[in-house]
């Protein structure tokens, strides 16, 4: 009776190895689940850095009033940036270039005085994030002032 208690005692080496196996395939989960997560984070501040460049260019408008009314600030997606001196100019300007250099983006403004809204659109790529080829844009409305408070 007591050689029979005698040999249960203990771990077999079977009984081990399956647990390694069972510990690897979770930590390897817990890898890829964190890998996975650090990606969603690196869009999602990509994503709260374009938003916050649609709000700059709309304050930007609203401190030069007058010459968004007039459509000054519009650019497409596609126009060049523009190199000038003036004020609009360099606003556009250095939005753009905050766009490309932070996000290796671009963006478009389209203001619709009658209604006194502006329209921004912020795209960018985002294949560092996801591994391919991966546009994404986010669009952003802003009301201006009315065109009797501009000076």
């Amino acid at each position: 009776m007591t050689s029979t208690l005698l040999r249960q005692r203990g771990l077999s080496l079977v009984e081990t190895m399956v647990t390694l196996v069972i510990l690897a395939f979770g930590l390897l989960g817990l890898a890829g689940l964190q890998t996975v997560s650090l990606k969603n984070n690196q869009a999602s501040q990509m994503r709260a850095q374009a938003t916050m460049y649609g709000y700059d260019i709309i304050d930007r408008m609203r401190s030069n009033c007058g010459a968004a009314h007039a459509g000054s600030y519009n650019i497409s997606l596609s126009a060049s940036t523009p190199t000038g001196s003036d004020m609009v100019s360099g606003d556009i300007a250095a939005w753009r270039n905050g766009l490309a250099a932070l996000l290796s983006g671009t963006g478009s403004v389209a203001v619709d005085s009658a209604n006194r809204q502006a329209a921004i659109v912020v795209q960018w790529d985002e294949s560092r994030v996801s591994g391919g080829s991966s546009t994404h844009q986010v669009q952003i409305s802003g009301a201006l002032p009315p065109l009797t408070s501009c000076s």
